[in-house]
């Protein structure tokens, strides 16, 4: 897993919705109740940008559709049958950073 730094951003516990890059992945970032989260920031089902969206008892809701992803794994709600993908974040000190895994080690991964 590589880890990316978030830039212009130190956390302190307020809420918002923000889009970043790491590496070569559009990340949407959301702070929410004192925690970060980071999930894919395009919605599966019909491509909205999520970080237009909002959060509501613990889900990211899409702005086009009203699906919602659960922010700590992405599932999305009961009869959606989707997803989007997770990342873990850390903060170190006063900076953020996002864990992203290649492709190839999730391939490598899947075989163990």
């Amino acid at each position: 897993m590589e880890w990316y730094l978030v830039p212009d951003l130190v956390f302190n516990g307020e809420t918002f919705i923000k889009k970043v890059k790491v590496g070569s992945k559009s990340i949407c970032l959301v702070g929410q109740g004192g925690e970060l989260f980071a999930l894919g920031a395009k919605c599966p089902h019909a491509g909205g940008d999520l970080t237009q969206g909002w959060c509501n008892d613990g889900k990211l809701i899409c702005p086009l559709h009203r699906y919602s992803f659960d922010l700590k794994t992405g599932k999305g709600s009961a009869g959606q049958n989707d997803y989007v993908s997770s990342y873990p974040v850390e903060i170190r000190g006063m900076e953020v950073y996002i864990g992203v895994t290649s492709f190839w080690e999730q391939f490598k991964q899947s075989f163990k």
